[in-house]
C-alpha cells in the first residue's frame, strides 16, 4: 500500500484512461460559457512539462512551492507539477487577510509562488519567493504558467533524460504536500504528509467509494483543505473520475444541476443552508399547504427510521411515501441533478437531526472523517450509513480509545510532522499513535460517534460537562440562526451568542417594513427577538437542564474570517470569538463570577 507517488499515480490512469476527460474548466467565450477541457494525457503532459520548467528555474527535490488560487483547473496542473518534480505543494487558504498569506509563505520556505492572477500577483506583492508564476493570465514580474510549460518542453527536448532523472530523485517516502491546517482549535499549524501517506489514503478509496471514469464531480471547496485535496483533487486521479469545476459559489447552485454530478462533497454549513433555503420556502406558503409539506416530510422521517432498524413500511404509508416522494422529495433531490448516489459530509461534525432531514428525503448523507494529521481515516458504508456516525474505519486504518474517551489512530495515512515545531508533533504523534483531541465512542459493529473536542469541552462551575457540538448542531436547524457559540466554562450556567440569517430575518412576519435594511437594524428587530426567543425555547426543550441555554445575545453582525473568528472553511475559532466578545460575555454574567 501506498508504493507509488503522486505522479505515478497520475501516469497509471493517463496509460488507461488517455484521451478521456479529466478537468473541465469554465471560461467565456464570445460571452457564453464553455468549458476548455484537459484529458488524462495532457493533464499528465503538463505536469512533466511544469516539473521540467520547475528544474529549469533551480527548483529542487524538497523545495517548497506555495500555491494561492481558487479551485480550477490550473491548479491541479500547477500542484501535480510540483509533486512531480519532487517538490513540497503548499496550498494557502486565499480568503485569509494579505498579511497572514505573506507570513505562511515566509514560514514554508516558499521558494517559489503560483498565484492565480495578476490582482492575486498584486495581493501577495510582499511575499519572499524567488519566482512567482500566474496561473492565468499575465502579472508583473511573474512567468505564465505557459511560459513555464514551455521552459519545461525545451528542457526535455534538449535533454529526453531530464524527466527520468527528475524522477529518479524521490520516492514514496519524500515529503509531499504542507498542509496549513485552518486552525479552528488553536493557531494554525503546517503538517507535513508524504507520498506515501497520501497515496495509502488514495488505495484505501476504491474499496469504500464506487467511483470510476462514468462518474463525476464539482470542485469548489478551498483547494488548500485536505478534504479537497485528498476526496476530490487526489482520490479522483487513481479512479479516473472527471472534474468541474464552480466558477463561483454564486453560480455552484445552477452548476449542479447542470452537470448532475454522482459525487459531491460539502462540509455540514453547505446541507444545512440547503435546509435552511427549503424551509424559508415552505414557511412562505399557504397554511394548508405547509401541512402537506411537512406532513410528507414526517412520512418521510418515520420511513427513514424504519429502514434504520431493517424494517419496512406499512402499505398505507409506502403508497402515502410514493405521492411524497413525487410532492416533495424528488424536487429537493433534483436540485443537486438528481444522478448524486454519493452525496459526502465532511470537514465538520454533521448534526444528528439534519442527517435525518436528508435521509428522510430519500438522499442520505454519507459522513465521513479526517483530519490534516491523519488523513481521511473513516466513512459510513455508501449503501447504509448511520445517523450520527463518522462511520467505520477504513481499511488499514485501525481505532481505538483511550481513558478519556480520546480517538487514536494508527494508520498508513498519518502525517509525519508539524513543519520546524517538534514539540507540537510530539504532542499529538507519540510512537506511531495519533491522538486526534475528539472524544468518542464506537459500537460494537465498529461504527465511530463523535462526542466533540477535548479543548472545546465545557466544564461548568457545578462540574457538569457539555460538549458544544451538539447543542450548537440542534441550533443550526433553525433558518433564522447563523452561527452559535456556546458559552459556560467554569461558570454557573449556559449561555450563547447568535448571528442571523439575514434573509430569514426578513421573511418573519412582522418584518415588511425592514426588507433591505442593514442587519444592525434587523437583528434588533422586535420580530426578530421574539423569534429567537421561541427558538431558544425549542431547542433548550431539547437538552438535560445542565445544558440548556439560559441568556443570550444576538449579534448585529456576523463572525468574520478578518476578525479570526471563522476558518478558511467557515469553522468557528471558539476562543478567538470568546476573546472579542468579552464584554458581551460579561455582560450575561453580570453579577456572578466570571473567573
Amino acid at each position: 500500500m501506498g508504493s507509488r507517488t503522486l505522479y505515478q499515480v497520475l501516469a497509471h490512469t493517463a496509460a488507461r484512461h488517455g484521451a478521456r476527460v479529466a478537468l473541465y474548466q469554465p471560461r467565456l467565450s464570445q460571452g457564453r460559457r464553455v468549458y476548455q477541457t484537459y484529458t488524462w494525457d495532457e493533464y499528465r503532459r503538463a505536469a512533466e512539462e511544469i516539473a521540467a520548467g520547475l528544474a529549469t528555474l533551480g527548483i529542487r527535490k524538497g523545495d517548497t512551492a506555495a500555491l494561492a488560487s481558487e479551485n480550477r483547473a490550473e491548479f491541479y496542473l500547477a500542484d501535480l507539477g510540483i509533486l512531480t518534480r519532487g517538490a513540497i505543494s503548499a496550498a494557502l487558504y486565499t480568503s485569509y487577510p494579505a498579511a497572514d498569506l505573506v507570513r505562511s509563505i515566509q514560514q514554508c520556505g516558499a521558494r517559489v509562488l503560483f498565484v492565480e492572477d495578476a490582482k492575486m500577483r498584486e495581493t501577495l506583492r510582499g511575499a519572499p519567493a524567488e519566482h512567482v508564476i500566474a496561473l492565468t493570465g499575465e502579472a508583473e514580474g511573474a512567468l505564465t504558467l505557459e511560459e513555464l510549460r514551455r521552459r519545461g518542453r525545451e528542457a526535455m527536448l534538449a535533454d529526453p533524460t531530464l524527466l527520468g532523472a527528475i524522477l529518479a530523485e524521490y520516492g514514496p517516502a519524500d515529503d509531499a504536500v504542507l498542509y496549513l491546517t485552518s486552525g479552528a482549535t488553536g493557531e494554525p499549524k503546517m503538517a507535513l504528509v508524504t507520498h506515501h501517506a497520501i497515496v495509502s489514503n488514495l488505495e484505501m478509496g476504491p474499496q469504500v467509494a464506487p467511483l470510476g471514469p462514468d462518474d463525476c464531480t464539482v470542485a469548489w471547496l478551498p483547494p488548500a483543505h485536505i478534504a479537497q485535496r485528498v476526496a476530490i483533487e487526489f482520490l479522483l486521479i487513481l479512479t479516473a473520475t472527471p472534474t468541474y469545476f464552480s466558477e463561483s459559489l454564486l453560480k455552484l447552485p445552477q452548476e449542479i444541476k447542470t452537470v448532475r454530478p454522482t459525487f459531491f462533497l460539502a462540509p455540514p454549513r453547505m446541507w444545512e443552508r440547503v435546509y435552511t433555503s427549503l424551509s424559508t420556502e415552505i414557511n412562505k406558503r399557504p397554511r394548508w399547504l405547509r401541512t402537506v409539506l411537512y406532513g410528507a416530510l414526517g412520512l418521510g422521517l418515520e420511513a427513514a427510521r424504519r429502514r434504520a432498524d431493517g424494517r419496512r413500511p406499512p402499505f398505507p404509508v409506502a403508497a402515502a411515501l410514493k405521492a411524497a416522494d413525487a410532492l416533495l422529495f424528488r424536487k429537493i433531490r433534483e436540485r443537486f441533478g438528481g444522478r448524486l448516489k454519493m452525496p459526502v459530509s465532511g470537514a465538520a461534525p454533521l448534526g444528528k437531526e439534519l442527517a435525518a432531514f436528508y435521509d428522510a428525503i430519500g438522499m442520505p448523507l454519507i459522513e465521513g472523517y479526517g483530519l490534516t494529521e491523519g488523513g481521511i481515516v473513516a466513512l459510513n458504508p455508501v449503501s447504509a450509513p448511520r445517523i450520527g456516525s463518522i462511520g467505520k474505519a477504513l481499511p488499514g486504518v485501525k481505532f481505538s480509545l483511550a481513558a478519556d474517551g480520546e480517538l487514536l489512530i494508527e494508520s498508513p495515512t498519518l502525517f509525519s510532522r508539524y513543519l520546524n515545531d517538534p514539540d507540537a508533533t510530539a504532542q499529538v504523534l507519540r510512537n506511531g499513535v495519533l491522538h486526534t483531541g475528539d472524544i468518542a465512542h464506537i459500537d460494537e459493529e465498529g461504527f465511530v460517534y463523535i462526542t466533540g473536542r477535548k479543548k472545546e469541552m465545557i466544564v461548568a462551575s457545578n462540574g457538569k460537562k457539555v460538549f458544544p457540538a451538539r447543542v450548537e448542531n440542534l441550533f443550526k436547524l433553525e433558518p433564522l440562526i447563523g452561527h452559535v457559540l456556546l458559552i459556560g466554562d467554569r461558570l454557573p450556567y449556559m449561555t450563547a451568542v447568535f448571528t442571523l440569517n439575514p434573509q430569514v430575518a426578513e421573511s418573519l412576519p412582522g418584518m415588511e417594513s425592514f426588507q433591505g435594511k442593514p442587519l444592525k437594524e434587523l437583528a434588533h428587530a422586535a420580530p426578530v427577538m421574539k423569534e429567537v426567543q421561541r427558538v431558544v425555547k425549542r431547542v433548550n426543550a431539547q437538552l438535560a437542564p445542565f445544558e440548556q441555554i439560559r441568556k443570550y445575545r444576538v449579534l448585529d453582525r456576523d463572525f468574520t474570517i478578518e476578525a479570526g473568528e471563522l476558518t478558511a472553511t467557515m469553522k468557528l475559532r471558539r476562543s478567538r470569538a470568546i476573546d472579542n466578545l468579552r464584554a458581551e460575555i460579561d455582560e450575561l454574567y453580570a453579577g456572578h463570577e466570571t473567573a
